[in-house]
């Protein structure tokens, strides 16, 4: 094992990057008693010094993770991670609200493990002056298409800490909120994000936000804004294949990681070069492809350079660290800059479904919403809501 892991040579080479934690910070130290218990003896030491600097609580400012990402499906897995430490939790505000109802308690509770995930990030936050330290949390999913309610929720979620950043959902009526709550001085965070036109009018609509509130002089001392891209959601999830296949072209998995890089190199030349104040950020990660018997991480390799972040979920993050033939991996200087093969991107565009998510005016708003990868992922976290709210509902019957 090397002592540096590939996520610290990739930001070795990359000013400007942050990589993030997708998942609760609450489950860290757990996640890393799990990886030491199947570590080799020769592992362990290497794997505790990693671990010192991905969260170094005595000088957070070094520290690798720059910040969290969150969701009510994250949050689910935390609660699994500890479940009696998290039933004790839930009793506390059954008590402490008499007649509450489910929903009211799964909100309350999902509050509850935002308030103590930020917690831990404050001290990065405020060592870094507001830059960095971040925690989003995310609007009820099965609310994505209602504007009232995200903004409301919005508002609570961001009275919990000052380093709570919003996650909004890439529906039409998403950047409606998006330019609302960036009008306030309330940090964002556009999820559900799949295809460049949504990239694009995240972009442009806190860009409007954003002249609002300095019109109205609010402060903007605790606003900063990312841009997601759920690449493999867009790739995998979405059915890039399949729209292949309707059109007889086969597409290998790295035609599918190239295509899903493809819409993510446009958006940010595009963002930087139009100097909007957003930050593009890099999920739904995968190991990949194979390339001449030899495995890649094209994911990572293909942003070397970039002034991004990177939010990594703890199972992909364990994949890189015990990533096989890491001697393979190189991380180029300004490998974002590079186009993808101009033979693969002609054979994708031949395929209608990437060649509207390629085009910056290729989908309207009102199309945003019924995306395949857009209202596939809503189900996905929506169910996962769906199980938190019934955790609440048992606590609620065994209190």
């Amino acid at each position: 094992m090397n002592e540096n892991n590939l996520l610290e040579k990739l930001v070795a080479v990359s000013p400007g990057m942050e990589i993030w934690w997708d998942s609760s910070p609450v489950i860290f130290e757990n996640w890393c008693r799990k990886l030491l218990a199947k570590a080799s003896d020769g592992e362990r030491e290497t794997l505790n010094r990693q671990f010192a600097r991905m969260v170094d609580k005595e000088n957070p400012e070094i520290s690798l993770f720059r910040g969290v990402t969150t969701n009510p499906s994250l949050s689910l897995q935390a609660i699994q991670d500890n479940e009696p430490y998290w039933k004790d939790v839930t009793y506390c505000i059954i008590k402490n609200n008499p007649g509450i109802d489910k929903e009211s308690l799964f909100w309350l509770l999902y509050k509850e493990v935002v308030k103590r995930g930020s917690d831990m990030f404050l001290p990065l936050f405020e060592k870094t002056n507001h830059r960095e330290g971040y925690l989003s949390g995310q609007v009820d999913p099965r609310k994505s298409f209602d504007k009232e309610t995200m903004l409301k929720q919005a508002a609570e979620l961001a009275a919990i800490n000052p380093n709570v950043m919003i996650k909004v959902p890439g529906t039409k009526e998403g950047y409606e909120v998006i330019e609302i709550l960036t009008s306030r001085g309330i940090a964002t965070n556009n999820t559900l994000t799949f295809v460049l036109p949504q990239l694009m009018d995240c972009a442009k609509s806190v860009k409007r936000g954003l002249e609002k509130a300095k019109a109205n002089r609010v402060d903007l001392s605790r606003w900063r804004s990312v841009i997601t891209h759920m690449e493999a959601r867009y790739g995998d999830l979405g059915g890039l294949r399949d729209f292949g296949k309707e059109k007889g072209i086969e597409l290998s998995e790295g035609d599918v990681r190239l295509a899903e890089l493809a819409i993510f190199k446009k958006a940010y030349r595009l963002v930087k070069e139009g100097n909007y104040p957003s930050k593009m950020l890099s999920c739904s990660l995968r190991v990949g492809p194979n390339v001449e018997g030899v495995r890649r991480i094209w994911h990572l390799e293909e942003k070397a350079g970039a002034n991004i972040v990177v939010t990594c979920p703890p199972a992909f993050i364990d994949e890189v660290i015990h990533f096989q033939g890491q001697e393979n991996i190189s991380f180029e200087k300004n490998r974002i800059d590079r186009d993808i093969p101009k033979e693969t991107l002609d054979k994708l565009l031949r395929i209608p479904y990437f060649e509207k998510a390629y085009a910056e005016d290729g989908y309207t708003r009102d199309e945003y919403n019924s995306h395949p990868s857009l209202v596939k992922t809503a189900q996905q976290f929506s169910k996962a809501t769906n199980d938190m709210v019934e955790f609440a509902e048992k606590c609620l019957a065994d209190s």
